[in-house]
């Protein structure tokens, strides 16, 4: 029998045979041999489709945890801490594996409510949203955040305020330290995002910190001072901006996982192209940095042209990764948050249970700042 075949073109196919040619063949999903979540992703990660980038990208994110030489920025987008994934960014935090959050400013107001105790609740849709504004909820999709929360949130927002320094210029990072602070203090038996990111000194940046509950709280507390005869509060975006560049100038590699895209998404990965540009146009002698890793979990689809949906590959262009064949590992999951981020992060988990990686890694962050 030839080996060949013909096409009806005129043309002979001389067709390869895979295992010469070295491709990965893939493998059945066995349920009856997985023992953990870390056993399900290892084994979707030999199948295709979304279970195959779900694997791959715990492989990255791992890749990413355990380089002790690696500082990791999260970056948030989306109604997470609504969604009740806030712990599991809480235990990033605390275990070492991230090093730094950049997040939208709603995430961590709604987080805020999570660490001083109170719940969010289920959305019941024979409830119109004209009953809802009326009763004092405010719907989230399928989850109500009551306005009682928000109120909460604000006397807590004003015992920071007050005791802030007018001389002092505001910026985000500098006033979540400042929460957390706070909740360090009297939220002991919670836990919450802000929090352990100030025990842990993890800075947390909100880029568009006016569109947020918080940003609201400062604007109102400021009215109230200018109304009382004291002086405003400023606040300077350019010193978040500073501050992150500054921190990363200082890492060794860079790693990124992002949630969902927006301006936490671009504003993080902005970093490569500004260092550039500092160097480029202004002659300073900084060193080019990129990120070495990268792990994203979205649903939107590229074809809408926006960053959220972007992939890593486009991102080389601007400056802002390494390229694969310069050593860059990236992956990516289209799928929702809430069923990609539990499942990719308990499996990383289960991988630094079985050594002492994350606690070197914990160290040598702890180091570093």
């Amino acid at each position: 029998m030839k080996h060949g075949n013909h096409d009806g073109s005129g043309i002979d196919r001389k067709l390869h045979n895979p295992v010469e040619d070295r491709l990965t063949p893939l493998q059945p999903l066995d349920l009856t041999k997985v023992r953990s979540i870390d056993g399900l992703v290892r084994a979707m990660a030999k199948t295709a489709f979304t279970g195959r980038q779900m694997g791959e990208a715990a492989d990255v994110l791992e890749a990413m945890a355990r380089d002790e030489e690696c500082f990791v920025v999260m970056t948030l987008a989306g109604a997470m801490t609504v969604a009740k994934q806030g712990l599991i960014i809480t235990e990033l935090i605390d275990r070492g594996i991230v090093n730094a959050i950049v997040s939208t400013g709603a995430l961590m107001a709604h987080g805020l409510v999570e660490a001083t105790g109170r719940a969010h609740f289920r959305y019941n849709p024979e409830v119109s949203d004209t009953e809802l504004y009326e009763q004092g909820y405010n719907r989230v999709y399928d989850t109500l955040e009551p306005e009682t929360n928000l109120d909460e949130v604000e006397e807590v927002m004003s015992e920071v305020l007050e005791g802030w320094d007018h001389a002092d210029v505001m910026c985000s990072y500098k006033l979540n330290h400042a929460i957390g602070a706070y909740l360090a203090k009297h939220a002991k038996d919670q836990r919450g995002i802000l929090k352990s990111a100030y025990e842990k000194g993890v800075p947390v940046f909100v880029p568009a910190f006016t569109d947020s509950e918080l940003g609201l709280d400062v604007a109102l507390n400021n009215r109230l001072r200018e109304s009382t005869g004291r002086h405003k509060i400023r606040f300077d975006p350019f010193e978040d901006l500073e501050h992150f560049a500054a921190t990363l100038l200082r890492q060794t590699r860079l790693g990124i996982f992002t949630i969902g895209g927006g301006v936490p998404r671009n504003w993080s990965q902005q970093f490569g192209p500004f260092i550039e540009l500092r160097h480029r146009r202004m002659g300073e002698n900084v060193p080019l940095k990129r990120y070495h890793y990268g792990v994203r979990i979205c649903p939107e689809p590229v074809y809408w042209g926006g960053l959220s949906g972007s992939p890593y590959s486009e991102a080389i262009s601007w400056g802002k990764f390494v390229p694969p064949a310069e050593g860059g590992k990236f992956g990516e999951v289209f799928v929702d948050a809430t069923v990609g981020l539990p499942i990719i992060v308990a499996a990383v988990l289960e991988r630094l249970g079985k050594d002492k990686s994350a606690s070197k890694k914990k160290e040598k962050a702890a180091a570093r700042k």
